[in-house]
């Protein structure tokens, strides 16, 4: 179901790179959400919810040639911790957000008050876990990275059912990926597919900060997701995150998407009035071609057609055969609605815009 929150909302995804570090963390929460306060956006930061003690086997917690198992204990924070974690980005002024890879974790996002939930795209047939966020009410995320057509459809009749507010984000799950990897189009699919869905965008490329994001605001994703980091404590930083002035970037980059789509592209455009009076200078007004006498039921061999239009005076679009003159009107002078019969005299809107349309004669 479509929800307001999800609507032009940033994810700025911590993962581990907190390192197992409140202050890493803090710094990281810090940084970015001066960056997103500046530039006025709505964002969430978003953490990784692992109950370590039970999600690693207890006789693999030694293997540390699997790099997934080692990150994640070398990362490992207690609830508390996440906690301080949580209570800074509510400071920070941004939506408190995490993804839960167990239960006991989905547990702990209500217990610390998480107002959104990300399903990772590992997790999209992990139906336990599934049906155990779905208890939680909360608004749902979901990125279709490795996905079947089967698995998101699945998904989509599953939340929507339950009347739990669920958005989907395009995502390539290659880290990094490169451009023509991106696959923006699917922004397209999934939108014509799921129509009462928020439609997003989560990508892990390390080309620009611009280009992807116009190109998906373009085609109408409105969450968008990146992973950040910092420079700090001389840990490398990983080419498909981001650090603070390169989401500034980003956001900005959407900033001028959103201008250069304007409206919602649902609805015709309403054409401002500079426009408007800049197309009114090249239609052509009525002139006459000789003296013609009041009482005369006009023909187009009565007339013709130049510019300028002037004030008042009758244009192209309106010329209609018939029309009587009230008015005598001498040769190559124009024919104003005030000198005819006709029906847009009686409408006062459309007398009134051709009052004021086109030039006049007596400024220089």
């Amino acid at each position: 179901m479509r929800d307001n929150i999800f609507e032009d909302l940033f994810v700025l995804e911590m993962a581990n790179n907190h390192w197992g570090k409140v202050d890493r963390g803090l710094k990281i929460i810090s940084d970015f959400g001066k960056v997103v306060r500046f530039n006025g956006v709505r964002a969430a930061m978003k953490l990784q919810f692992r109950d370590v003690d039970r999600f690693i086997h207890k006789d693999w917690r030694e293997r540390s040639d699997i790099r997934y198992i080692k990150k994640t204990l070398d990362t490992q924070m207690t609830w508390d911790q996440y906690g301080t974690l949580i209570n800074a980005v509510r400071k920070n002024g941004m939506i408190t957000m995490a993804t839960p890879f167990d239960e006991v974790s989905v547990e702990m996002c209500v217990k610390l008050g998480v107002q959104l939930i990300k399903l990772a795209s590992s997790d999209i047939k992990d139906w336990v876990l599934i049906e155990k966020i779905a208890t939680t009410k909360k608004p749902v995320v979901a990125s279709t990275g490795g996905s079947s057509l089967k698995d998101m459809d699945d998904l989509v009749s599953f939340f929507n059912r339950r009347n739990i507010p669920f958005a989907i984000n395009h995502c390539v799950s290659l880290y990094p990926s490169e451009d023509a990897e991106l696959e923006i189009n699917q922004v397209d699919f999934l939108r014509n597919r799921y129509p009462e869905n928020v439609i997003g965008y989560s990508t892990h490329e390390y080309t620009d900060w611009r280009s992807s994001v116009m190109l998906a605001y373009a085609k109408g994703a409105r969450t968008f997701e990146r992973h950040v980091d910092i420079e700090m404590d001389g840990i490398p930083v990983s080419p498909y995150c981001s650090l603070p002035h390169q989401v500034d970037e980003w956001f900005r980059a959407f900033k001028k998407a959103q201008e250069m789509c304007g409206a919602d592209g649902g609805t015709k455009r309403i054409p401002p009035v500079r426009e408007i009076q800049y197309l009114d200078a090249l239609v052509r007004g009525v002139y006459a071609k000789a003296n013609l006498p009041a009482g005369k039921a006009l023909t187009e061999d009565d007339v013709y057609l130049a510019v300028p239009l002037q004030k008042g005076q009758i244009s192209c679009r309106e010329l209609m055969n018939g029309e009587v003159l009230l008015n005598q009107v001498t040769a190559d002078q124009p024919i104003r609605l005030s000198d005819i019969d006709s029906p847009y005299a009686q409408h006062s809107e459309l007398s009134a815009l051709i009052a004021k349309r086109g030039v006049d004669p007596l400024e220089p």
